[in-house]
């Protein structure tokens, strides 16, 4: 082998060297390396046991490659929402109470070290906030848990109030001493002083919704349709009734309007008849005779019809005027009839 050749494969494997160290260092790097986001906080685990204070702050850190690891927590708040619970209220009254909270990771190295994870959290704050909830609701009457301190009833509240639900008006009618709202900060008040035990800020806790529970809801229903019911019998006897009073008056007013028609027509008939008479007498004083001659004939047609037969003598007295009706019309009067 030649000087030059052993030169040129000295270079090689020094080049080599280099380029293996280079890469040894670039993957160590690598895996010491890592970076926390600003939404992010971590604690560094070595075998599985944190060590060192949590890392809070974004940007770049280092940690022993291969031996350690990184565990990243969340720093924005997170909602926990507990299940509805069947709670009886100072007054005996049971209620169905449904409750949510936000929560943050506060100290990531507690937290990890007490409840490991979020499912471990949600646990222990369902321990938590479902035992302080229950001891402020069931000591607390229910004016107290539905109401606001500030808020003043008017009439049109009480009109929305079914006419069934006496609780209901009840609770609007009663003083408030606390509220809602400061009955949910003295909840929050208490639960804030457990969680940090475990690494935890409780950010807020509300009362989502306040009911009463099925069976008391089917009491309140029932009472109501049953009140419903009472109404509607009571409108229908109204009406009832005053159909009635409008049907009388009716009658009333036919009767009245019946009976004043009748007395004027019985009014008018008279002084009609009133009215013939008097034509009749003026005509019987004008000529006698020719009034008995004329109310004769008038009478023939009322007496004798078709299919009348009358049994009478010639010289009967009914057909006079017929026998003598030539005595009594005058020349004009016969010289009329022969033409």
């Amino acid at each position: 082998m030649t000087v030059e050749n052993y030169n040129l494969t000295k270079t090689h494997v020094i080049f080599g060297a280099i380029v293996v160290v280079l890469i040894l260092i670039l993957f160590t790097v690598y895996h010491a390396a890592f970076t926390v986001d600003e939404a992010e906080q971590a604690i560094v685990l070595q075998f599985g046991e944190p060590i060192g204070e949590p890392i809070t702050e974004p940007g770049l850190h280092f940690k022993t490659p291969f031996i350690q690891k990184v565990r990243r927590f969340d720093k924005r708040l997170q909602s926990w929402d507990g299940d509805p619970n069947q709670i009886p209220t100072r007054g005996e009254q049971f209620i169905s109470v449904d409750t949510t909270a936000r929560w943050r990771i506060a100290d990531p190295l507690v937290f990890f070290q007490r409840v490991r994870d979020v499912d471990g959290a949600t646990r222990r704050l369902n321990d938590i906030l479902d035992s302080v909830v229950r001891d402020f609701i069931s000591s607390s009457p229910l004016t107290e848990i539905v109401r606001s301190a500030d808020w003043l009833v008017t009439e049109e509240d009480l009109k929305r109030v079914p006419v069934a639900a006496e609780e209901e008006e009840e609770i609007l009618l009663e003083e408030v001493d606390m509220g809602r709202g400061e009955l949910t900060r003295k909840i929050l008040e208490t639960a804030q002083k457990e969680v940090p035990d475990f690494g935890v800020e409780l950010a807020d806790i509300r009362i989502k919704r306040v009911d009463y529970v099925q069976q008391v809801q089917e009491q309140v229903f029932e009472r109501m349709i049953a009140e419903r019911q009472r109404m509607a019998e009571q409108f229908r006897s109204e009406g009832q009734g005053r159909a009635a009073e409008i049907d009388g008056e009716t009658e009333r007013l036919f009767a009245e309007i019946s009976s004043e028609a009748q007395r004027k027509a019985e009014v008018l008939r008279g002084e009609a008849d009133a009215e013939v008479t008097s034509i009749y007498n003026q005509a019987y004083g004008a000529d006698p005779e020719f009034f008995a001659f004329f109310r004769t004939l008038e009478s023939y047609p009322e007496s004798i019809g078709d299919g009348t037969t009358l049994i009478i003598s010639s010289d009967s007295d009914y057909f006079r005027y017929l026998k003598n009706i030539g005595d009594v019309m005058s020349t004009d009067d016969k010289k009329n009839i022969d033409e």
